[in-house]
């Protein structure tokens, strides 16, 4: 593996850390405002802001071209949305465990679909055997963690 290979790795290792950590956030804050809505409200204005900081940062020209991408890529916001409400929903019920078990489960095998058909203009990486005996474990993983 190369260092850039690493860097990257390291980088998605953070954020995969992240996710089960906002959930747990976020979910608190749901349950003591009474109201996961406003939970999700207020991450996303904290994101925003976060973001416009690094965006002022790192130069905000990129922002130009804003109008003539594509509609359909905007709906990635609206994923994010679902994703934060349903967690912040979810998780005081039914575990932060559990709960990103499953979205896991479900990354698993978008992101195989997506590969494999390089959809969305991703780079095409074949599902192999070995590749799906692998979401297949995890999906076996997921299914034990919730007979224990």
């Amino acid at each position: 593996m190369d260092m850039t290979t690493l860097k990257y790795a390291a980088v998605m290792l953070a954020a995969g850390i992240g996710i089960p950590v906002l959930a747990a956030l976020n979910a608190a804050l749901g349950v003591r405002l009474g109201s996961p809505v406003a939970a999700a409200a207020c991450l996303f204005t904290v994101a925003l802001s976060g973001t416009l900081i690094v965006l002022t940062i790192t130069g905000p020209a990129a922002m130009a071209d804003l109008l003539a991408a594509p509609r359909h890529l905007f709906l990635a916001g609206l994923l994010v949305a679902f994703y934060v409400l349903s967690i912040t929903f979810i998780a005081p019920h039914f575990g932060v465990g559990n709960a990103v078990f499953f979205v896991l489960l479900g990354q698993l095998v978008s992101a195989a679909a997506i590969d494999h058909f390089g959809l969305m203009g991703a780079r095409m990486e074949p599902l192999t055997l070995t590749r799906a005996a692998g979401i297949a474990l995890m999906a076996a993983g997921v299914f034990v963690t919730q007979r224990a």
